[in-house]
């Protein structure tokens, strides 16, 4: 099977202003743009096949950088996108609040489920793995996505950790399960290491 390397992409304002992005097609901002960039320096020595990512411009833009320096053209896949949010898309805690009130979360706001966004993260990442069998291969996705499909594929691995902008997280299957080499790493983030 492949090896996956999953990356969030990088910050958007609406990150900063803790903003429902979900499928609201928001781009980077400037700091998303350097840790993208940044990101992409550490990648330059790694060995990596593929290149996908969902077409929301905040994760393809952070796939765009890291492809122009490894020269891989990125290929497209809209179930890589962020989870629906429904009616709370672009709100943040306290409109919602002040909207519905305190019991926001229990009302029908047409917020995709988690089993949905588990089984769309899940039915792409073994399609791109199936497709790919011994290559490695970066999948550019959302902290939603990528955090709920890894608590099915890698149950056994403390995966509770927020996932943070341009972090990447290494899976790989043994044929009988799929482990964890890395997670969550930002360590590109530390410019020293890479610049």
């Amino acid at each position: 099977m492949a090896l996956i390397g999953l990356i969030r992409h990088g910050v958007t304002d609406w990150n900063h202003e803790y903003r429902a992005q979900g499928q609201a097609d928001i781009p980077l901002n400037d700091e998303g743009r350097r840790q993208a960039e940044l990101l992409s320096k550490r990648m330059k020595n790694e060995d990596w096949d593929y290149i996908y990512s969902s077409d929301l411009s905040r994760a393809l833009e952070t796939a765009e950088i890291i492809g122009r320096v490894k020269n891989i053209e990125v290929k497209i896949d809209q179930d890589l996108r962020e989870m629906n949010c429904g009616l709370i898309e672009g709100t943040t805690e306290k409109d919602r609040v002040s909207k519905w009130g305190y019991g926001w979360s229990k009302l029908d706001l047409g917020i995709e489920s988690n089993n949905e966004i588990i089984t769309r993260g899940m039915k792409c990442i073994m399609e791109i793995s199936e497709r790919h069998s011994d290559k490695k291969v970066l999948i550019v996705s959302h902290g939603a996505l990528i955090g709920l499909t890894l608590k099915k594929l890698i149950p056994h691995f403390d995966t509770g950790e927020h996932l943070h902008n341009t972090s990447i997280t290494i899976i790989n299957n043994n044929q009988t399960r799929w482990d964890c080499e890395l997670y969550n790493c930002i360590n590109h983030l530390k410019t020293e290491h890479y610049e």
